[in-house]
């Protein structure tokens, strides 16, 4: 009887205890956290705490999210906990500078009314209309915005950078300062306009350029400056021709001073190439690099050389004496599966597309960081740019050999760059310093952040939008994804390192990598059993047809007089008997493709549910058995 009383005073105690040990726990470690999972999803990278610890002013979260959602579909309630525990981790951070609210939308509720004042999408979840809501709305206290419409399940991957960015941008409301040098008249071209008589679009800014300024101040820059502003944030030169040492080294010494550099060079541009020299005669010379730069930095890029592409080229059309009137360009083609998936502004974009580009690497002992984000596919291969000049889309067509290489059309750098000059070069005769010319900086302090693109003409309208003129008002109307490639490149770097350190994550929702494997391989063996049986049926059919009509005779009087014959009705009944024999192991094959799949999801549900309780439970019984032992041991 004592025994009893102690084992029941044993249970009590140890459940006291637990409860104990869960109360202290939740009082006093509830800011340690242990993320086990595989990719990390729960822990912040340097890049979100640098940006979150120097928060100036608090910035409010406010997360509306209908459980209803979650009940009705299990991964969004999966993804809805991921949600929150990243805003819960971004307010612990901050030091209470990042507030944090959640709201549950009922229907016709204030809270669904707010969740429609701040800009936020409803989605109707029944036929009956009822919407729910998973977004986010953020402010700062001058009333600033910004908002996270519906958290998509295909960017969970960039939760952390699409949540790092909404706070940045709050953190630093001010529009970023884009600075542009460049040959081509990217802000529209005044004669071109004149000599069109408003009639078109010749001579109109470059639509990217005008997407450019809808989120960004954009100033120009000249190709024969001396300094960069120091307010420019982001710099783009692209397709900048013929640039001075002097120009080369306010470029550089912009970057070593911490400047975002976003360099567009060319073996052969179209649009330059479109463009009269000063004397009229056609441009001979169209391409464009920074050598001196690229040299210093570890970038290789060939001028020589432009890449052609079998995949995705445009259909142009051929000579005029040629019977064929549109063949495949291979030097102008549109990029899709080549975009990086894995970078924030490359991950949503379907198409870019890119004419007579070049290729870019990393130069052979460089200690660069080299991300490609667009490449192209194994059908390529490389072009002598002279050939491009005067093209004849046929004889490079039946020419063009792809070797299986894959080119880097554009890529991200990063790293400690040191100066491609060891002071400021001597200027011409005529030339002056402007005032305050800032000393000479030898290398960066830390990790340079630019992208390198081998193609100046994604800027171009042609190759992006179909403009067309809507009562005396341009109208563009995209196909390719070239525009909102420059704006989130540009959008990224004005980040700085904070957000181009942020790559994709894993995601919450882990299917089984095998069951799916064998679905796979056995959807397909079952297609082609089914086929085969199929095939056989449909041949026994048309034989029973035919034995039923009573041959294959012409003449039709022939046929409804026949008479049957042992042998035929003999033959009639096998074909009857075949057809149900197939019929049957059709059904059987249907059977079969789940089988061994629901086999092995069984066993890996009781592994995962049964095993690991009972391996702890097993666990537990053993180290009380120890010291039971032990005690026994000390007694004796």
């Amino acid at each position: 009887m004592r025994r009893l009383w102690f084992s029941i005073i044993g249970v009590v105690a140890a459940a006291a205890i637990a409860i104990g040990i869960n109360l202290f726990a939740d009082a006093g470690l509830s800011g340690v956290q242990a993320d086990l999972t595989q990719s990390h999803l729960y822990t912040l990278s340097p890049g979100t705490k640098q940006v979150v610890t120097g928060l100036k002013e608090p910035v409010t979260l406010r997360l509306f999210y209908s459980r209803k959602l979650g009940a009705a579909v299990s991964s969004y309630g999966t993804y809805a906990d991921h949600v929150r525990e990243m805003l819960r981790n971004y307010a612990s951070l901050s030091g209470g500078k990042v507030k944090v609210e959640f709201y549950d939308p009922e229907p016709y509720s204030d809270t669904e009314d707010k969740a429609m004042a701040y800009g936020l999408q409803g989605v109707p979840l029944d036929q009956g209309g009822e919407q729910v809501w998973f977004g986010l709305s953020a402010s700062n206290l001058e009333d600033d915005e910004r908002t996270i419409p519906f958290f998509q399940a295909e960017r969970e991957r960039f939760l952390e950078f699409d949540l790092t960015k909404l706070i940045y941008e709050l953190s630093n409301p001010k529009r970023t300062v884009v600075g542009a040098m460049s040959s081509l008249p990217l802000e529209g071209d005044q004669r071109a306009m004149m000599m069109s008589r408003g009639q078109g679009p010749a001579g109109q800014p470059y639509a990217s350029a005008v997407l450019l300024r809808q989120t960004n101040t954009v100033k120009t820059v000249p190709v024969d400056a001396q300094v960069i502003d120091p307010d420019i944030q982001v710099l783009l030169v692209a397709q900048a021709q013929n640039l001075s040492d002097a120009t080369l080294y306010a470029i550089d010494q912009f970057v070593m001073r911490g400047g975002r550099l976003m360099a567009m060079v060319d073996p052969w541009s179209e649009s330059a190439a479109s463009m009269p020299n000063p004397t009229g005669m056609p441009t001979t010379d169209a391409h464009s690099d920074l050598k001196k730069l690229f040299d210093a930095w570890g970038i290789a890029f060939d001028t020589t050389q432009a890449v052609g592409d079998l995949t995705g080229a445009w259909r142009v059309r051929a000579n005029a004496d040629d019977r064929v009137q549109a063949v495949s360009y291979v030097a102008w083609f549109t990029i899709r599966d080549g975009l990086n998936r894995n970078d924030p502004a490359t991950a949503d974009l379907k198409t870019v597309t890119v004419a007579s580009p070049g290729a870019i690497s990393k130069a052979d002992g460089a200690t660069i960081e080299f991300t490609p984000l667009l490449t192209s596919s194994p059908r390529s291969a490389l072009i002598p740019a002279e050939q491009l000049r005067t093209p004849d889309p046929s004889k490079l067509l039946a020419s063009f050999k792809p070797d299986g290489q894959q080119r880097v059309v554009a890529a991200r750098v990063r790293g400690v760059l040191k100066s491609a000059f060891t002071g400021p070069p001597e200027l011409a005769k005529d030339q002056k310093r402007p005032d305050s010319f800032p000393d000479h900086k030898a290398a960066t302090d830390g990790p340079a952040n630019m992208v390198v693109i081998a193609d100046s003409d994604i800027l171009a309208d042609r190759y992006w939008v179909r403009i067309a003129d809507f009562f005396g008002q341009p109208t563009a109307t995209p196909f390719a994804d070239n525009g909102p490639f420059i704006a989130n490149l540009v959008g990224t770097l004005a980040g700085g390192d904070a957000l181009i350190g942020l790559r994709s994550r894993g995601e919450t929702s882990r299917p089984f990598a095998a069951i799916a494997q064998m679905r796979s391989d056995a959807e397909a063996a079952y297609r082609q059993t089914e086929q085969t049986l199929q095939k056989h049926l449909e041949e026994t059919e048309k034989q029973l047809r035919t034995l039923r009509a009573g041959g294959e005779s012409a003449d039709p009087k022939a046929k409804t007089e026949a008479v049957v014959t042992p042998e035929q009705r003999a033959a009639i009944d096998a074909a009857r008997a075949d057809i149900v024999q197939t019929r049957q192991k059709l059904r059987a094959v249907q059977l079969e493709l789940n089988r061994d799949i629901s086999r092995l999801e069984t066993t890996l549900r009781v592994l995962n549910i049964v095993l690991m309780p009972a391996l702890l439970t097993l666990l537990a019984i053993v180290i009380a058995l120890i010291q039971r032992t032990r005690r026994a041991r000390a007694r004796a």
